[in-house]
């Protein structure tokens, strides 16, 4: 109806709600990683370049816990290493919120600055970085051991040793192997078979989540290991703030051209990008792009 302003305000009332739904469900398919809805734990640590690339690194810090303020997110700085004159060499902290781990894992890698720099008298333009690792953690406690019948192979002996006439003329010793792993464990302690069964699935359970840890070990190392070098050509996205301003995603091309609402946290919309383009498998990195 013609002048009804009321219906044309729950009209765009209800067009916002429609689109705030429709963004959350979006934002929940694509946090489908295992590890997404987990807490953190991030280092941060300065390039090569001095008290430049302690100030940059100190920057990365600020952005990051002001981008964990604005998700209501909780954060504790465990270890502070600040540079000689200014900013900081490292710095580790924990982040504890929902889905901490999704949003956060697009900023593992090497962050690059270009900048006139403030410590440079001859206001020369610099180039600075530093490196983020983002690890989701992980809990013992949350180690599921799930073992199937089809992956076990059961048998029985006649124990031998001391232990009395019993144990030595029945078949109550157990010997179990898991056949996807090839772990064998065995016991004859018990003179019911049926008690060293169960006795024996204790034992391969505990070595099976022994194996679970040291493999999230492992795992969590090889992304250590794969650490991108704190240098030009390897960096996930540039911040220039001189001679134009821009910051831009090596990964997904996603740019922004207010890199001071960047800095102050606004990293939002490169997360989400980052985790669409993953989810397709689109990413086209250009670590070398001409900025």
């Amino acid at each position: 109806m013609e002048g009804d302003t009321q219906s044309e305000k729950e009209f765009i009332l209800l067009m916002e709600k429609c689109e705030t739904l429709k963004n959350k469900l979006e934002t929940q398919l694509l946090l489908q990683d295992p590890d997404d809805p987990r807490n953190v734990v991030v280092a941060i640590h300065a390039g090569a370049g001095g008290t430049e690339a302690c100030d940059w690194a100190q920057m990365i810090l600020r952005m990051l816990l002001r981008f964990c303020e604005l998700q209501k997110w909780k954060v504790e700085i465990i270890d502070d290493l600040p540079g000689d004159s200014a900013g900081i060499r490292h710095t580790t902290f924990t982040v504890e919120g929902d889905w901490a781990y999704g949003f956060m894992k697009s900023e593992n890698g090497v962050h690059r600055l270009v900048r006139i720099s403030p410590f440079d008298s001859n206001q020369r333009r610099h180039t600075s970085f530093c490196s983020v690792f983002v690890t989701a953690l992980m809990e013992d406690d949350e180690i599921e051991i799930d073992i199937k019948d089809k992956d076990l192979r059961i048998d029985t002996f006649r124990a031998g040793g001391a232990g009395g006439q019993h144990v030595n003329r029945t078949d109550s010793a157990v010997r179990m192997t898991h056949l996807p792993t090839g772990i064998v464990v065995q016991n004859q302690s018990q003179r019911s078979q049926l008690q060293n069964r169960e006795t024996c699935l204790k034992i391969l359970k505990a070595k099976l989540y022994e194996l679970e840890v040291e493999k999230r070990k492992q795992s969590r190392q090889s992304v250590e290991d794969a650490k991108l070098e704190n240098s030009f050509g390897s960096q996930i996205r540039s911040y220039v703030l001189h001679p134009y301003k821009m910051v831009k995603d090596a990964r997904t091309a996603f740019t922004s051209h207010d890199p001071q609402r960047v800095l102050d946290g606004d990293i939002l919309d490169f997360s989400l990008e980052y985790l669409r383009q993953k989810s397709l498998g689109q990413f086209n990195f250009d670590a070398n792009l001409d900025l």
